[in-house]
């Protein structure tokens, strides 16, 4: 009798597995899912697991020492993440050495229009003289974004063995304020290529830029002789051998 109630019991759940109603809460759940993740389908068996950033002539994509090409999903959504924050941040930085040099020399957070504080990586000398609060708000500010970033994108600490959460696009952490992401997965795609090809040019412009100032501590308007060279290394208020 145990055995007759047991073996209809798991017949009942095996059949209510493919009832109409069951079905149609994994379609609607797959639709959500695909709905968070802009479009995006993951297989492993594409490239970067099928995320967008190849273009050509490199459609297949390009990976050279092979990070992609041993990576699953999980890790592949953590390169990606780290790839697209660390393009921002250059891109960032890029507008920054340029806009803040020599010879537009404009600063929107300090008033420098009667000093002359060369290149951009020795900006931050002049600032622990003249504001030095900007230190501990450039701290908040910074740590509130990384907060935000992790509520959104990260699984909480011993949840699961993934980094980032399942239904959660790399990058993708909500902040809108132009309202220019597309509405499509198509054009999500290209828009997100676009970001990254930008982003990655910016990695490699800025590391060209720090290194360059680092050797001679000339602007770059000025190595590029679009610039006077007036820069006196001897007016910052922090000297370094």
């Amino acid at each position: 009798m145990i055995f007759s109630v047991a073996a209809f019991a798991s017949l009942f759940a095996t059949t209510a597995a493919f009832s109409p109603n069951a079905m149609k809460s994994t379609s609607m759940s797959s639709t959500s899912l695909n709905a968070k993740l802009n479009g995006w389908v993951p297989d492993e068996s594409k490239f970067a697991c099928g995320l967008p950033g190849a273009i050509a002539p490199y459609e297949e994509g390009w990976d050279p020492l092979g990070f992609a090409e041993n990576s699953d999903v999980t890790q592949m959504k953590a390169y990606r993440e780290a790839e697209t924050t660390h393009g921002r941040v250059a891109m960032l930085a890029v507008v920054g050495f340029l806009v803040t040099e020599e010879p537009i020399a404009f600063h929107p957070l300090f008033n420098t229009a009667s000093l002359d504080i060369g290149p951009a990586i020795r900006h931050l000398d002049e600032v622990r003289i003249t504001a030095p609060f900007f230190f501990e708000i450039l701290a908040l500010v910074i740590g509130g974004a990384e907060l935000t970033r992790a509520l959104t994108g990260w699984e909480s600490p011993g949840t699961s063995g993934r980094a980032l959460k399942e239904d959660y696009f790399p990058g993708d952490i909500g902040f809108d304020p132009f309202g220019l992401k597309p509405e499509s997965a198509e054009e999500f795609a290209e828009m997100s290529t676009k970001e990254l090809q930008n982003g990655r040019l910016a990695m490699i412009g800025v590391a060209g830029i720090f290194a360059q100032e680092l050797v001679n501590g000339k602007e770059i308007f000025v190595n590029l002789g679009l610039a006077p060279d007036t820069f006196d290394p001897s007016s910052l208020p922090v000297q370094f051998p």
